[in-house]
C-alpha cells in the first residue's frame, strides 16, 4: 500500500507564498513580471482568507491613477522608458506587500532616517544622479528591485518600520534612449536616476523627475544631449 503524504499546513503554505512574493519582487523578470506578481498576491490573499482585499486594492490603485486595463504597467506608459518598467511595477506591488506585512526588507530605516529622506529627496532629485549617488546619500535600499548588474535598470525602495508610511522609490534606467538604435553594452557604466516616487499622492503627482528623467520620458520633446 502506498504511503499517504501529509499535506502542508495553512501556515506552511502562507510562509512559502510569502517567500515567493519576496523573490518575485526582487527579480520580476525571472518570474514573469506583473502576471506572476498578481497570481502570487492572489494566492497569498486566498491563503490568508482575504481574497476580497485584492479587489479593494485594485480599486484604490484605479482611483489614484495607478491601475489601467493593462494593470500597473499601463500607468507607467508615458512616464518611464519601457526597459525599466518591470522593476517599477514590482515596487508598486511591494508597497501593497509592505502594508500587508509580507515584505521582508534588507534594511529598515529608523524614524529619523525616513523623515530625513522624505524631507530632502525631492530637492535632491532636482539634479541628475546615478545609482552610486543614491546609495552614497541614503544608504543601501530596503529592497533592490532588479539585479546588481549596473548595465541594467532597477528600482531602489526605502521603507520604515511603519507599514502605514509609504516607501520612497528611486527609478533608475540604463540602455538605449527612446528612438535610438539599440546597442549592447549600453553607453553608461551605471544606471541614471530618472525619478523619485512616494506613494502619498495621486500617482502622476507622486513623481519627482530628474532632468534626465524628463528627457527620457516617452514622447518627450526635450533634447537628449
Amino acid at each position: 500500500m502506498q504511503a499517504t503524504s501529509a499535506l502542508a499546513s495553512g501556515d506552511e503554505i502562507r510562509a512559502y507564498l510569502k517567500g515567493q512574493v519576496n523573490l518575485a519582487l526582487r527579480r520580476p523578470g525571472m518570474y514573469g513580471d506583473e502576471v506572476a506578481l498578481r497570481l502570487l498576491v492572489d494566492h497569498l490573499l486566498f491563503a490568508e482568507g482575504r481574497p476580497d482585499a485584492w479587489t479593494g486594492q485594485q480599486r484604490h490603485w484605479e482611483e489614484r491613477g495607478a491601475w489601467t486595463s493593462r494593470g500597473i504597467a499601463g500607468a507607467f506608459g508615458d512616464l518611464l522608458p519601457g526597459n525599466c518598467r518591470s522593476y517599477s511595477v514590482a515596487a508598486i506591488y511591494a508597497e501593497f506587500a509592505h502594508r500587508r506585512g509580507w515584505l521582508v526588507p534588507d534594511r529598515v530605516l529608523t524614524t529619523d532616517e525616513y523623515d530625513v529622506l522624505r524631507g530632502t529627496v525631492r530637492r535632491w532629485a532636482s539634479r541628475d544622479r546615478v545609482w552610486a549617488d543614491v546609495v552614497t546619500e541614503f544608504g543601501i535600499p530596503s529592497v533592490l528591485f532588479g539585479g546588481t548588474n549596473p548595465l541594467y535598470g532597477k528600482a531602489l525602495g526605502y521603507v520604515s518600520a511603519d507599514p502605514g508610511e509609504p516607501p520612497v522609490v528611486f527609478h533608475l534606467w540604463n540602455g538605449s534612449a527612446p528612438g535610438a538604435a539599440s546597442s549592447w553594452p549600453p553607453d553608461l557604466t551605471e544606471p541614471l536616476l530618472l525619478a523619485v516616487r512616494c506613494d502619498d499622492a495621486p500617482f502622476r503627482e507622486s513623481f519627482t523627475f530628474t532632468p534626465a528623467g524628463r528627457r527620457l520620458r516617452p514622447q518627450s520633446t526635450e533634447p537628449i544631449p
